[in-house]
């Protein structure tokens, strides 16, 4: 009997592909660079609390490069400007006052940058500028890119990312602590209606935070059927956060509608008066509310 071909009478088997080993994620970010691409991670980026920062050296010198410094295409790079912007406005804040509104956009860009790490620290900034120029900040030249400035505040605050939001309600905090509430009242006016509900929530929290702290006659100068409108819309809120500010907003109007009440029988006279406000001026089943918000303090 013939013998068959070795080649013929064992069954070929086809090698398997060997599986990939998969790669486990890591929080890295690649920048792109002239020549290479080089992974940087996100934890390689340090968060120095205001007053851990130093003044800089030679600053009259430093702050002619800072814009430059602040449009590189590195992201390490511009968190260290970012930095350095810090240092400047607390220890040698008049050198920025000319390139405030630059700075503020730069800010806003770096906000809405997908990298935590390079968000965080443009927030942070935010915070020791509210508290270096206040008040400037509201005025003509500045007010286009604060708009800007404030919403992406409050989305921050309104994300998902833990370390961001704080971050982000911590300086909406230090913005009501250090800006002029009427104008800054007037741009939160605006959020308190945004269609975002998280976005409008974080917005009633620094407008009741605001109006907290405001004086009868600033008020009156804003307008004291204005604030109770906005708290009573509010009331009806989807979230509790809203709500909860609402109810906050309406106490601190109560107290100072009735801050002139008669002395004779001021809590009745208190109450009567203001059920005779919110009856002329708000609308629906939020009279009863409010009402109800200050009978039961």
């Amino acid at each position: 009997m013939a013998l068959r071909n070795i080649e013929n009478a064992l069954p070929i088997s086809q090698e398997r592909p060997k599986k990939l080993a998969k790669l486990s994620k890591q929080p890295e970010i690649c920048l792109n660079d002239e020549n290479n691409t080089v992974a940087v991670p996100e934890s390689t980026v340090e968060y120095v609390a205001s007053e851990n920062l130093k003044p800089i050296q030679d600053p009259e010198s430093s702050v002619k490069r800072l814009v430059e410094e602040l449009a590189s295409k590195d992201w390490i790079k511009v968190c260290e400007s970012l930095n350095n912007t810090r240092r400047f406005a607390i220890h040698h804040s008049s050198l920025l006052l000319p390139i405030l509104e630059k700075l503020i956009v730069v800010m806003v860009k770096a906000m809405k940058n997908p990298r935590s790490a390079l968000c965080k620290t443009s927030i942070m900034t935010c915070s020791d500028i509210f508290n270096a120029y206040g008040e400037k900040l509201l005025e003509g030249p500045h007010l286009k890119s604060m708009d800007d400035l404030l919403l992406q505040l409050l989305m921050k605050a309104s994300q998902d990312k833990k370390f961001v939001c704080e971050e982000a309600d911590k300086a909406l905090n230090t913005m009501v602590n250090s800006v002029a509430r009427l104008p800054l009242l007037s741009k939160l006016q605006t959020y308190v209606r945004h269609s975002n509900p998280r976005v409008r929530a974080k917005a009633a929290v620094s407008t009741s935070n605001c109006v907290s702290k405001m004086e009868l006659n600033e008020m009156e100068e804003f307008g004291m059927v204005l604030l109770a409108q906005m708290a009573a819309d509010l009331l009806s809120d989807k979230l509790p956060e809203a709500r909860e500010a609402a109810r906050s907003m309406v106490n601190s109007v109560f107290q100072k509608f009735t801050w002139n009440a008669e002395e004779e029988d001021e809590e009745g006279s208190k109450q009567e008066a203001w059920q005779k406000f919110c009856e002329k001026n708000v609308t629906g089943l939020n009279v009863q509310a409010m009402i109800k918000i200050v009978s039961s303090q």
